[in-house]
């Protein structure tokens, strides 16, 4: 019976049960596109992003996420060209949501040194369950492999467009950011009879400000700290992330909270906090090159059981001469690394 009762509860969850979800990032910064893609195009020239994340890795089918993009900057256009690739793992029956996408931002000035960017991202989605890794109740009192609910499940995966906004307002120093993922708001059910399962629309508001403590950005020892925060909304959820991280070649340290100070949720009359974050990365000026790792120290009731979390990133950026020298100055002082 306790079998039966677990099985059901993770059943209601990674069918959607609850209102469903998006992966997060503690390292919300290194992965622009995957929070606004008016943030396309935000490099000299070209810019590889790769990001890992395996969180709660202590229990059972822990959430997995991997996410690559791939940017252009047509300063000439005042545009950026984006191109992205997200797959999540979620729980122990192969749920898996696979994401393609383009993205496009268009940059106006609003002066000499403030500008305007704003961008669309247009992605189709994949969203399917391994069958064979399920079992029902039927199953477990008549200790057989074949179940009667084999027709619960559509044949073959949930396949639907997801649209998202964003618009980006910065000059060298500061940023701000909003932006709307899954306008469309589209329908991810997988089961035959169960109707609208909604992914509800995410909306989130992003700011930041570099702070310059060497005197010069452009020496090789410049120190630079980051300053950070990113509030998004979803469903019935929300949640808030807060910290700065410090720079001085080619060492990066940050420290970042997630959740929301003082405020109790309604329904369960506990505190919001979810978790301290630590980071520590290289900065490889020569190379173009960023490589992040941070872990997660869960402070929620879950504190004993998660495991934390483990985020990884890659960031590699090249351009030529000519593009360096021209293009650097329609930049953000966004959280890049």
């Amino acid at each position: 019976m306790k079998r039966i009762i677990v099985i059901s509860i993770l059943l209601w969850f990674s069918m959607g049960g609850l209102a469903a979800q998006d992966m997060q990032f503690s390292q919300f910064y290194a992965a622009p596109l995957y929070i606004n893609p008016a943030f396309t195009g935000q490099t000299i020239e070209h810019r590889l992003i790769m990001n890992y994340r395996n969180q709660w890795p202590s229990i059972p089918g822990a959430f997995q996420a991997y996410h690559a993009t791939y940017e252009y900057n047509a300063a000439d256009l005042n545009s950026g060209f984006g191109l992205i690739f997200n797959r999540e793992e979620a729980g122990s029956f192969g749920l898996t949501s696979d994401v393609l996408a383009v993205s496009y931002a268009y940059r106006f000035a609003l002066n000499r040194k403030t500008y305007i960017q704003t961008g669309l991202k247009f992605g189709y989605v994949w969203r399917g369950i391994d069958f064979n890794s399920l079992v029902f109740n039927d199953q477990l009192e008549s200790n057989s492999q074949l179940t009667a609910d084999e027709d619960a499940f559509l044949d073959d995966n949930v396949s639907y467009p997801d649209i998202s906004w964003g618009g980006l307002i910065y000059n060298e120093n500061y940023w701000v950011g909003t932006s709307l993922n899954h306008i469309n708001e589209p329908n991810q059910s997988l089961l035959t009879d169960a109707g609208q399962t909604v992914l509800p629309l995410k909306w989130s508001v992003h700011a930041g400000y570099r702070f310059d403590l060497s005197g010069s950005t452009k020496s090789r020892n410049a120190k630079e700290l980051h300053t950070a925060i990113h509030y998004k909304s979803q469903g019935r959820f929300d949640q808030l992330d807060l910290g700065a991280y410090l720079t001085q070649a080619p060492f990066v340290f940050g420290f970042w909270y997630r959740g929301i100070p003082l405020l109790k949720r309604n329904e369960e009359a506990v505190m919001n906090n979810d978790a301290f974050v630590a980071l520590i990365g290289f900065d490889i000026p020569d190379r173009n090159l960023r490589i992040g790792y941070s872990y997660d120290v869960t402070i929620s009731r879950l504190i004993s059981d998660s495991g934390g979390a483990h985020e990884i990133s890659i960031i590699y950026e090249f351009a030529g001469k000519h593009s360096k020298r021209k293009n650097k100055r329609f930049l953000a002082p966004c959280a890049k690394f």
